[in-house]
C-alpha cells in the first residue's frame, strides 16, 4: 500500500495540530527547522505547510489528508475537497476592524455610508480576498450604493473588479499595523483581541467563526486503500475530539439504589453493571457528557460510593465511523455504475 501524504500546518495552527494528534497515538519527531517530521505509522507520510496553502494541495491531489482552518478552505475556494472532521481548536473569529476613535462606526453599513458620504475610497486590508468580497458584496448598503459592482481588489501581480471606491488590499501579515496611513479598515482574524487593542482598533462585525478542520482530497476517499487508512486516522482524531467532553466515572451502589441510580445516569450507550464480592453491592461505570456531570453529582452523593472519574483520553464512535465508511463505498460504486 502507498503512503497516506499528511500535511498539518505550521503557525498559531501548529500547537494545537502537534497536540491532538500526540494525544490521538502518534508520536511525532522533528528537527526545529524540518519541514517534513517523522511519524509512528510507516503509513503516514508528514509535510508541514502554512494553512494557507494546504486546502488547494489537498484539492489538486499533492496530498491526501490536510490540517487547516476553516477560514482558508472559504477563502481558497477549492471544490475537491471533503470536509471530514472539526477539530474544534484554533477557535477565531474574521473580523472588520476600524480605528476605536470612529465612534459614529459600529456596522459596515456605517463605515460605506460615511465614506460614500465624504466621497472618499474606502481602503481594505486583509488576507481574506474572497471572502471579503463577497461579505461586501452581500451587504444592503453595498447594494444600494454600488449594485453588483465587485469591489476593487488590489495585489502586487494583479487587479480585479470595478468598483474603486472600495478597494481591497492584499495583506501579507501585520494586518493590524496598516491603519492608518495604509488602510482606513482591515478584515483579519481575532483570537482575543489583544492585538487589535493594542493597535487601537475595535471589531465592529464577525464575518465568520473559524477553527481547525480535517480535509480529505475527494479521489484518494474512493481509493479503497487510502479510504481505509484516512478513516483510521479519522477514527483516533474523532476520539479526541469527542473524549474532550467526556466524562468516565464508576460508582460503587447497593442493591437497593441501583434502579434509581440508573434512572438518573445517562450512558454513552448503557451503563455496565457488574457485582461485587458482596452481593448487596454492584460497580457502575459509564461515559458521560462533561456538562451532565453537575446535574447527576446530587444523585450520586445520595444513591451511590466511591465514586471515580476520570477524563478519557479518546472516545472512539468506532460505528459511527464505520457506517459512514460504508455509506462513502456505496456512494462511489453506484457512481460508477452510472
Amino acid at each position: 500500500m502507498s503512503k497516506i501524504s499528511f500535511v498539518i500546518p505550521k503557525g498559531h495552527l501548529a500547537e494545537g495540530t502537534f497536540r491532538i494528534l500526540e494525544r490521538a497515538g502518534y508520536m511525532i519527531s522533528s528537527g526545529e527547522r524540518t519541514y517534513r517530521p517523522s511519524i509512528n505509522d510507516p503509513k503516514i507520510e508528514l509535510k508541514i505547510l502554512r494553512p494557507q496553502e494546504i486546502p488547494i494541495f489537498v484539492s489538486e491531489g499533492l496530498h491526501d489528508l490536510g490540517i487547516t482552518g476553516l477560514d482558508w478552505l472559504r477563502e481558497t475556494c477549492v471544490d475537491n475537497v471533503e470536509v471530514l472532521l472539526n477539530l474544534e481548536y484554533a477557535r477565531v473569529r474574521l473580523v472588520l476592524a476600524v480605528p476605536k476613535a470612529w465612534a459614529n462606526i459600529e456596522s459596515l453599513s456605517d463605515l460605506l455610508m460615511e465614506f460614500n458620504r465624504k466621497n472618499k475610497t474606502l481602503r481594505i486590508s486583509t488576507e481574506y480576498l474572497n471572502v471579503s468580497a463577497e461579505y461586501l458584496m452581500k451587504n444592503p448598503i453595498y447594494k444600494q450604493l454600488y449594485s453588483e459592482k465587485e469591489p476593487l481588489v488590489v495585489t502586487p501581480w494583479w487587479k480585479k473588479g470595478e468598483n474603486s471606491k472600495v478597494t481591497l488590499y492584499l495583506s501579507f501579515g501585520a494586518t493590524e499595523a496598516k491603519p492608518p496611513e495604509n488602510a482606513d479598515a482591515i478584515i483579519d482574524v481575532m483570537e482575543t483581541g489583544e492585538s487589535l487593542e493594542q493597535n487601537n482598533l475595535k471589531p465592529i462585525e464577525v464575518l465568520m467563526e473559524s477553527t481547525a478542520i480535517l480535509i480529505a482530497n475527494r479521489n484518494s476517499l474512493r481509493n479503497p486503500e487510502k479510504r481505509e487508512k484516512i478513516y483510521d486516522i479519522l477514527t483516533l482524531l474523532r476520539g479526541v475530539v469527542d473524549g474532550r467532553k467526556k466524562l468516565h466515572i464508576f460508582v460503587n451502589v447497593h442493591k437497593d439504589n441501583l434502579s434509581n441510580l440508573l434512572r438518573s445516569l445517562p450512558a454513552l450507550k448503557k451503563p455496565t453493571i457488574a457485582p461485587l464480592s458482596d452481593r448487596n453491592w454492584y460497580s457502575v461505570n459509564t461515559v458521560i457528557d462533561k456538562n451532565q456531570f453537575l446535574e447527576i453529582l446530587p444523585a450520586l452523593r445520595k444513591l451511590a460510593q466511591g465514586l471515580v472519574v476520570y477524563e478519557p483520553r479518546q472516545v472512539l464512535p468506532l460505528e459511527e465511523i464505520t457506517s459512514s465508511e460504508r455509506e462513502a463505498e456505496v456512494a462511489d460504486k453506484n457512481a460508477e455504475d452510472k
